[in-house]
């Protein structure tokens, strides 16, 4: 993809207008995406299909969980194993823990073989040692004599006193999580302590730590539970696995994949998503670099940068190795009959016998394999930016100019969510756009007709989202620098709704296709057999700014869409039967 096809100018942006809203290119109509339905226009159609749009997206298949939300499901699971094992519940929780708090496997475990599991775990059911008939009983630690009202001890019987037993259980807390498995001081004994033991005898600080680790227990041991990767964020998420879609939206305005809990990624994959990951901060493109844009010192080989100048090079001590530039001869051999100070005959007489054909052929190929991922982490890292930026804006707009533009313009803020959510809707697609150029570093190079095709639909896709982006930022200013209601107010909401509906549209549908890999184009840039025709298969290599187009889209013809409206062959807005105009883009009715 060439850099300068990725920024269009003016008198392209009309032309983007009309190919991103009707589905259609100038060279052909396209029928790609209707691979994707029974019905390739629903891909295209405004916000009056919002029904059939959100009957195909995905269901929400996670719980985000505050913390009073874990502390009831793990007050649950204890209640539930206590209650059907007939145990207290600090038995319970211990064997909860020890299973990753998995209820199903307690329950397995624990009639496969319950002397077993109680072994494993620590729960014994008689005290190894009996001191009910003692009044005095020496601690096992200081062995000091106390009465026994100050001995404690776990289900084994081993007598500590109330000052030993806090040493032991503070010490251990401070040392980690470890101590949720936590067993008698007798390093003979497997006994089990439990919380009750923990609350009777630590700290309050301890205390107040042990019951953390307990809480993190449960996220972090329980392979259906993560806590949100953002920073501070104390929010922890449940997964019910089945879809394919591991995307997941924290209330903290965080999206991140649940498979690698690297930031929502879709639609890369989490492999491609590592590789670029560890691409992005690796020493390869250093030394691609290196080897395209220096020359080693023939006597020291350290690599030199020559950025103007002469072709007469001399090393940094202390070397201070003269040499020539272009043959890396010693200079003490040139002059005026090798060409002078700007050129070298040798070079040349030895570059025509082919003697730098293979140094020439590596430099050539880390120059361009440099440049190429160059131009895609660009662009990438612009679309983070871009995305940050639309961030902080959405966040002025909710706690500012929402509140002032419904003054304004006498209407309340519940009568404004649209541009709410056309701000969210653009910060979701230039997350989508910004991995798109991830996808298409690692797109096959012989794959010239996906290649050719993904550029197009990321084009169209860079285009729609910009026209929702001006709309949202640079019209909707104008209402807010307004002193007072203002007519074409709804004409303004009208617009906006329907752009964010199209552009949202258009980029579910872009992400579908880049999951499916762009199954549907073949080597030869054509759909396979739904609903391409034959004139349609042979790719296009007109396009803006010399990109070339896959003649593969769907074709949005001009038809009723009710019989009360006309669908808009340019935005697909259904406008009503009267109309002879669009309301949306203001086209006249073909």
């Amino acid at each position: 993809m060439d850099s300068e096809d990725d920024m269009h100018d003016a008198n392209d942006l009309d032309s983007l207008d009309d190919d991103f809203y009707s589905g259609e290119t100038e060279d052909a109509p396209m029928d790609y995406y209707s691979d994707y339905d029974d019905d390739a226009d629903d891909y295209f159609d405004d916000a009056d299909d919002s029904d059939r749009i959100q009957s195909r997206r995905p269901e929400q298949n996670f719980t985000i969980l505050k913390e009073s939300d874990i502390r009831q499901r793990q007050e649950d699971d204890i209640t539930r194993v206590a209650t059907v094992l007939s145990i207290v519940r600090d038995s319970a929780s211990m064997l909860l823990r020890h299973y990753n708090w998995s209820v199903s496997k307690v329950h397995d475990a624990w009639f496969a073989d319950e002397e077993q599991v109680r072994k494993k775990v620590g729960l014994l059911e008689k005290p190894v040692i009996h001191n009910s008939n003692h009044r005095e009983l020496t601690c096992g630690i200081c062995f000091e004599i106390y009465p026994r009202a100050r001995v404690k001890s776990a289900s084994c019987g081993h007598p500590y006193c109330h000052s030993c037993w806090a040493g032991y259980i503070g010490t251990s807390i401070n040392d980690g999580p470890g101590c949720l498995g936590l067993r008698c001081p007798d390093p003979t004994c497997g006994a089990a302590v439990g919380q009750d033991m923990i609350n009777l005898l630590a700290s309050d600080e301890d205390k107040e730590k042990y019951d953390r680790y307990l809480i993190r227990s449960y996220i972090e041991d329980n392979k259906k539970t993560k806590w949100c990767p953002a920073p501070g964020c104390e929010y922890a998420v449940t997964f019910d696995a089945g879809s394919g879609n591991y995307d997941v939206s924290c209330l903290c305005s965080y999206s991140f994949c649940w498979n690698c809990t690297e930031e929502a990624h879709r639609p890369v994959d989490c492999g491609t998503v590592a590789k670029w990951i560890l691409k992005n901060s690796a020493e390869s493109e250093n030394m691609n670099w290196i080897l395209a844009n220096s020359k080693p010192c023939p006597k020291c080989k350290r690599p030199i940068e020559k950025n103007q100048g002469c072709m007469h090079m001399t090393c940094t001590p202390p070397c201070k190795f003269e040499f020539c530039w272009l043959c890396l001869g010693a200079w003490s051999d040139h002059g005026e009959r090798t060409g002078g100070f700007y050129a070298c005959n040798r070079y040349e007489t030895a570059k025509q016998e082919g003697v730098y054909d293979e140094t020439e052929r590596r430099r050539e190929m880390a120059k361009n394999s440099l440049e190429r991922y160059t131009h895609y982490y660009e662009r990438w890292a612009s679309n983070q930016s871009s995305r940050q930026k639309a961030l902080a804006d959405l966040h002025q707009m909710q706690t500012v100019h929402i509140e002032k533009l419904s003054d304004t313009q006498c209407q309340p803020e519940s009568q404004l969510k649209f541009i709410t959510e056309a701000w969210l809707q653009i910060v979701e697609c230039r997350r989508v756009l910004k991995w798109t150029y991830a996808y298409g570093f690692y797109l096959p190079e012989h794959e010239h007709a996906k290649k050719q095709f993904f550029e197009y639909l990321q084009g169209e896709a860079e285009s729609g989202l910009e026209r929702l982006h001006q709309c949202a930022e640079k019209e909707l200013q104008l209402f807010l620098n307004a002193d007072g209601p203002s007519r074409e107010f709804n004409d303004f909401r009208t617009k906006l709704a329907g752009l964010t509906s199209v552009t949202r549209n258009y980029f579910e549908n872009l992400v579908r296709a880049l999951e499916n890999g762009l199954s549907d184009v073949d080597s030869n840039g054509a759909a396979s057999s739904k609903a391409t025709s034959s004139k349609n298969a042979a790719g296009s290599s007109k396009g803006r700014g010399g990109r070339g187009k896959a003649t593969i889209r769907t074709s949005i013809t001009n038809r009723l869409t009710d019989d009360n409206h006309w669908s808009c062959e340019h935005c697909t807005y259904a406008n009503v039967r009267s109309a002879t105009t669009c309301q949306m883009c203001n086209q006249p009715r073909r």
